[in-house]
């Protein structure tokens, strides 16, 4: 879902730097895209991008058996991998085909995710499942951006608005105020995905 945006520059001959911002999910993305200078960004669009199959639930959490187990199965666990890489790869390379149709330059993105946990470190099975989706749908979205030639930061969302407090050096009551105009310019939800979303598009930009 975009938003409608004020900042549609297609009919303009320079591109118009821009950056992204995505806070990942299982198996989607919440995606913003923002228009500078840091000091006065614009909101530009707002969507939701696909990472798993709808057509398969499973490779939504491609880690998970039944009954909220974790897959031992690795060819099931295989087969879903490569799905989730190859959606991740088409939904990225579509969204960016589009925004520089429209006259965007985009060079930077940034991530929020929950946890940047070593499954590995994790006794639980069910928790270690969905750590390994959670480094799953981060990787496959940095390596589509990678790809087009878009350079990546990562964020943790529990530290996420004091590091962008600090970077952007303003207070974190005027960040979080910022972005919650940014969801004046929207019709679609402004939720706390999109919002952290935005907040990445934001220190992107830096």
């Amino acid at each position: 879902m975009g938003s409608d945006s004020s900042c549609d520059i297609s009919n303009q001959m320079k591109p118009q730097p821009a950056a992204l911002g995505f806070r990942v999910k299982s198996g989607w993305a919440a995606a913003v895209l923002l228009t500078g200078p840091a000091r006065s960004p614009q909101l530009c669009d707002v969507r939701r991008i696909d990472l798993s199959d709808l057509r398969l639930p499973e490779t939504r959490q491609p880690y998970h058996a039944t009954m909220g187990k974790l897959e031992t199965d690795t060819t099931k666990i295989k087969r879903r991998v490569r799905v989730v890489q190859c959606i991740a790869t088409q939904s990225i390379t579509t969204l960016i085909a589009g925004y520089r149709e429209k006259g965007y330059a985009i060079t930077r993105a940034a991530l929020v995710v929950g946890s940047q946990l070593d499954p590995a470190s994790i006794a639980n099975p069910h928790i270690r499942a969905h750590a390994f989706e959670g480094q799953l749908f981060r990787t496959v979205l940095e390596e589509a951006l990678q790809a087009q030639h878009i350079r990546t930061d990562v964020f943790i969302e529990r530290n996420a608005y004091a590091q962008g407090a600090a970077k952007l050096k303003e207070s974190n009551e005027n960040v979080r105020r910022v972005i919650q105009d940014f969801g004046r310019a929207t019709q679609g939800p402004w939720r706390a995905e999109q919002k952290l979303a935005a907040l990445a598009a934001w220190l992107a930009l830096c």
